[in-house]
């Protein structure tokens, strides 16, 4: 039936979304504060074997260095890359003025990492004419108070305003109108819609659809056979159709640290790496005011990828560092694996994290227990 193909009626008002994404934003914290950085390839990562790149500057883009890579593999595509350890003290300090600027003009911000975040601006604080004014006032007010520049995605809804945001990066702004949607993602690979990895790619290329245009011309029930729920998901997207709201931040339900290491190692020599992922979740522990964790976990990696916990809800909670570390290293003698096993990461997190008041409360009920 031709009804079939076509889309479902929106079930929300039309919104304004915008998609706000700093540019290459560690590399060029890096590089805004160490001016000997600006115009390098720079990549910010540690050396070594294990390391993975955790952002890359424009100028080693072009020799394809990309976030989520081996460093070895980094340094070979760039041997010339200026490779600096990450500061996550100053990308957080640098987010924190982003997401302050975000916050005179909306509440319902939608934080995605610490670089990137969804605005619903359908309604705003400033009064500003449009979501077009919203987003260039955004990225200008971003571009004075950190020295850093921001692109911006424009869209009725979020996978759009997405999209939109790469689409002129750096320090540039897309916008997606509701009568452009269709034109818009009609030529566009399959393979740039949310969720659709290169598994799922191969698998519409085999059935003929490279395109989200090939992608609309199918049946709502021949995508079900093929890819069950996912198939409906597909079929909306490329309709342009996404209700999802965007949600404010939640607080953490949790705080952790976690590290790779250099070398494989036992169970036995272990406690130095524990003690010092404690020391570091500790610390983000402590810019938690007014909430207490209530779980301790131990989380460890082996050499063949296997992903172990073990957890502890003590009766009184950790006050300090040294506290979180005794128990953390307690926590590893309930590991029975054999002791030839190597592990190659470690990580230590405080849990269950609710305000100091509902805990006390809760710690109450049970004290008037007989």
């Amino acid at each position: 039936m031709a009804a079939s193909r076509r889309a479902a009626p929106m079930t929300t008002p039309l919104r304004k979304i915008l998609h706000v994404d700093m540019d290459a934003f560690y590399a060029s914290v890096e590089q805004r504060d160490d001016p000997t950085l600006r115009g390098r390839p720079v990549v910010v990562a540690w050396r070594g074997p294990r390391s993975v790149v955790c952002a890359a500057s424009y100028e080693a883009r072009v020799f394809g260095v990309r976030s989520a890579m081996p460093a070895v593999r980094a340094e070979r595509l760039c041997p010339d890359a200026v490779f600096v350890p990450p500061d996550f003290g100053r990308y957080k300090q640098a987010s924190r003025q982003v997401r302050e600027i975000f916050a005179r003009h909306t509440d319902l911000v939608e934080p995605l990492s610490l670089d990137e975040a969804y605005l619903d601006v359908t309604t705003t604080k400033t009064g500003l004419p449009s979501a077009t004014a919203t987003a260039e006032a955004i990225r200008a007010e971003i571009r004075e108070a950190t020295a850093l520049t921001a692109s911006a995605g424009v869209a009725p809804n979020k996978f759009l305003a997405k999209i939109a945001s790469d689409w002129r990066k750096p320090d540039g702004q897309f916008v997606i109108r509701p009568e452009q949607v269709e034109r818009f993602l009609t030529p566009l690979p399959v393979g740039r819609l949310p969720g659709v990895g290169k598994v799922t790619e191969a698998r519409l290329m085999k059935l003929g659809i490279a395109t989200v245009g090939d992608l609309r011309e199918r049946r709502l029930a021949e995508l079900e056979q093929c890819f069950g729920r996912w198939g409906r998901r597909l079929f909306e997207l490329a309709r342009g159709i996404d209700d999802h709201p965007v949600e404010p931040e939640r607080p953490s339900l949790q705080v952790s640290a976690e590290d790779t290491l250099e070398h494989d190692v036992p169970l036995d020599a272990l406690a130095p790496h524990i003690e010092r992922m404690a020391q570091k979740a500790w610390t983000y522990y402590e810019r938690e005011h007014g909430r207490v964790a209530r779980t301790v976990v131990l989380k460890l990696k082996t050499s063949d990828f296997r992903i172990l916990t073990r957890s502890l809800t003590p009766r009184a909670v950790p006050t300090s560092a040294d506290a979180l570390v005794r128990i953390a290293l307690a926590l590893r003698e309930r590991v029975a694996l054999p002791a030839t096993t190597r592990y190659r990461l470690v990580g230590v997190g405080l849990g269950g994290l609710v305000d100091r008041d509902l805990h006390h409360a809760q710690s109450g009920l049970f004290d008037d227990v007989a």
